[in-house]
């Protein structure tokens, strides 16, 4: 049994949840790519094999655990299979496809709850119907770090801007209050009454635990302002000592700003990715600054910058730039989820080969570069000091995510600040 807990964005990794991209993937068309919440459509079999590098590299390091196997694992529990039908099926206005899914057994239910539900067509609005399922494929769950979001000892549960994503939440939910791997108490926005609910939004790509007493949080198409303040509302409950919250405005478009990870990550305790025009450049997009003492909102101020209010916080960061210094190539390696790296432990980051002036600016800051295939054909243990992995990302970029976006934690030691 896993006791959560996530308290930095660099601590040893030991646990963390990813899905193999599997046919969900396969069945985007030029003409649903765009409602799936894609720019292009992937080769499969070209990213599953770049993907085996990053999982690879994961269960060298650490205990992985599959969506796909979790969601098997809860639904041989007749009870729990039920509930999640029905939620999921009502949710989605096929509520008679419930009794349909509860026929099969625990792993075809599981695939299909991912990969889709072919329409049945058994009357004359299915059979006209331009829709091929009546469960739409999960086309984004290899990005699992947007439906839940561990935080410290707690999982907040993503609640996601648009529809297509919904799912992806409400299978995590289950599978965290229901797995018997996990012992952990989760917070679900989707709970409130929907009086109260608004517009709250939280995906898991703008949510970065700094420190013990640090969020870092991202404001824009994909996380609301009333999304920010239902976490805010969950800091308060906790009554504990002070707690800083560092809210960074993001613009809406372009795409490949969805999330604040994307501009931003942490490398090491002193060291930061980011994407300097947006982070460091003077522009519109405001950093506020909240101070939560003892459950009360003590303060709420606009800071210089991200990285000036961080360091005002004894973090004492050293940014590295994507994509370099060049502003041609920061723009084109930002777009390909050149900022977005994940930690194994300090200083130890995962990212795309194919950003090769971030890579460089990397290696100018000190870091050794191993490509994942030659690490992965060694017998040895994951580096523990200064070293970007890197793996080939020409296909799972396109996805519009990086190996941060495919990786949701669990567990991670406590970093010695």
């Amino acid at each position: 049994m896993q006791n959560l807990n996530v308290s930095s964005e660099i601590g040893i990794l030991e646990g963390v949840i990813v899905h193999t991209p599997g046919q969900e993937v396969e069945k985007m068309t030029p003409e649903n790519a765009e409602r799936a919440l894609y720019s292009d459509i992937l080769n499969l079999s070209v990213a599953k094999e770049e993907y085996q590098q990053f999982k690879g590299i994961l269960a060298k390091h650490c205990q992985t655990y599959e969506v796909q196997d979790l969601l098997s694992d809860i639904l041989i529990v007749d009870d729990v299979k039920q509930n999640l039908l029905n939620t999921i099926c009502q949710t989605e206005g096929a509520p008679e496809l419930s009794k349909f899914l509860a026929t099969l057994d625990h792993k075809e239910a599981a695939r299909q709850l991912i990969e889709g539900v072919d329409i049945r067509r058994d009357n004359l609005t299915k059979y006209l119907s331009n829709e091929r399922y009546s469960l739409r494929p999960l086309h984004n769950f290899l990005f699992t770090r947007d439906a839940s979001i561990s935080m410290y000892d707690k999982v907040l549960i993503g609640k996601m801007a648009s529809g297509v994503r919904e799912r992806e939440s409400t299978i995590m939910d289950f599978i965290f209050r229901y797995h018997p791997n996990f012992q952990v108490t989760t917070l679900n926005a989707a709970n409130l009454d929907k009086k109260i609910l608004g517009d709250i939004r939280i995906e898991g790509g703008d949510v970065l635990i700094a420190r013990e007493d640090v969020l870092v949080i991202g404001t824009g198409l994909r996380t609301s302002t009333q999304g920010i303040d239902y976490i805010i509302e969950a800091i308060k409950d906790q009554k504990k000592g002070i707690h800083h919250i560092l809210v960074q405005e993001l613009p809406e478009t372009p795409e490949s700003f969805i999330h604040l990870d994307m501009v931003f990550t942490f490398i090491d305790k002193d060291t930061c990715m980011v994407y300097e025009p947006l982070i460091l450049q003077h522009n519109r997009y405001r950093t506020i600054h909240i101070t939560i003492d003892h459950g009360k909102v003590q303060s709420i101020n606009t800071e210089p910058n991200l990285l000036i209010a961080l360091n005002s916080l004894g973090f004492n960061l050293k940014p590295v730039f994507c994509g370099g210094d060049d502003a041609w190539h920061q723009e084109r390696e930002q777009w390909h989820s050149g900022a977005n790296f994940f930690a194994l432990s300090p200083g130890v980051v995962i990212g795309y080969e194919r950003n090769v002036y971030t890579v460089e600016a990397l290696s100018k800051a000190g870091y050794t570069i191993i490509k994942s295939k030659d690490l992965l054909k060694q017998n040895t243990a994951i580096p523990t000091h200064k070293t970007v992995i890197t793996i080939a990302g020409a296909e799972l970029a396109r996805g519009g995510g990086g190996a941060r976006c495919m990786s949701m934690p669990v567990k991670r030691k406590p970093v010695n600040w």
